[in-house]
């Protein structure tokens, strides 16, 4: 099997937590305690939060704030859904667009006056990195920013992870900050979605540099017919974001799937709906030109062997769809 699609879907491994974990009242909660101060300090934070990934806790975690916020329209689906509901209460949101390259207007956040800024180190979908250091000199506010495929918290004010793009489970997620938010009730701190992103977190890295030989490859094999939306070399190392002219990236992922290779063209906050990408449409591509799109996550190193025979796959179940559309 080839998961080519794991920053999205992610590889679930069987959940074994210790009921020492469990929070009592009159106890010290060792073990919790323990498990959340080496977390907050590995990313050099002091406070934890449980919420939900969702428009709902995010929308929850915005009320908390109670001020006008920005938002790049290159975040989860669930972060701009938040907003959306956040401006419907009376507050303001200023969005932060995206070019059709997928590099976040750097300008517009130039001027921004507002004191937060959902904007994380990479565009949701096409995983093209954000300078966040540049971000920093220019605006003086509070970057809250979801690390979950780099785990880079640098040039960050509070970090957040998805616990379900880590671990495959949708359990509450966490949040990282130094007592901006008002401090949990206990209760309420999800120690299960605590333990399984701190789990995933602590997995070793892989260095990826197959992508340029798969580039070539693919060009080799595709040919004209073959488009690329953002610049390669600008997404994270590990990922690779193309197109196929002319046919819908769904039908290719199906015919993959018969082969257990495994790809995606969207984020996990879609899975499951028919709707296309909505950061390829804030683009400035159309529906249907979202729709073609094709975005591979390594989560190895291929060699030579591998490559030719993913992308011959690719190449054969192009054609065969192109050929039936004809």
């Amino acid at each position: 099997m080839y998961k080519l699609n794991y920053l999205n879907y992610p590889q679930t491994s069987d959940v074994c937590v210790s009921k020492e974990l469990s929070i009592e009242t009159l106890s010290t909660n060792e073990e919790f305690e323990k498990l959340s101060k080496s977390f907050t300090s590995k990313f050099n934070f002091s406070s934890l939060h449980s919420f939900s990934f969702s428009k709902e806790g995010f929308l929850g975690l915005m009320l908390e704030l109670k001020v006008n916020i920005a938002v790049s329209l290159g975040e989860s689906e669930a972060v701009v859904q938040a907003a959306k509901l956040y401006e419907s209460l009376g507050f303001s949101v200023t969005y932060i667009d995206i070019s059709k390259n997928a590099i976040i207007n750097y300008k517009a956040i130039e001027s921004l006056k507002e004191e937060y800024l959902f904007l994380s180190p990479y565009i949701i979908d096409t995983f093209v990195k954000v300078d966040l250091k540049k971000v920093k000199e220019s605006f003086k506010g509070t970057v809250i920013a979801n690390i979950s495929a780099n785990l880079d918290a640098s040039n960050c004010d509070i970090i957040y992870f998805d616990a379900y793009k880590l671990s495959g489970y949708f359990t509450h997620s966490v949040l990282l900050h130094n007592d901006i938010f008002q401090e949990q009730n206990l209760a309420n701190v999800d120690t299960i979605g605590l333990k399984l992103i701190s789990d995933a977190v602590s997995k070793e890295i892989t260095a990826i540099s197959c992508k340029n030989e798969f580039i070539k490859v693919l060009k080799e094999t595709i040919k004209d017919d073959l488009l690329f939306f953002v610049d390669a070399d600008a997404t994270l190392d590990n990922v690779l974001h193309f197109g196929l002219k002319d046919i819908k990236a769904r039908q290719v992922i199906r015919n993959l799937s018969l082969d257990n290779i495994f790809v995606t063209n969207g984020e996990g906050c879609s899975l499951g709906l028919s709707r296309p990408s909505r950061v390829i449409q804030a683009m400035g591509y159309t529906e249907l030109q979202s729709r073609q799109f094709l975005s591979l996550s390594f989560n190895k190193d291929l060699n030579s062997d591998e490559i030719l025979y993913l992308v011959s796959k690719i190449g054969k179940s192009y054609r065969q769809i192109k050929a039936l559309h004809a």
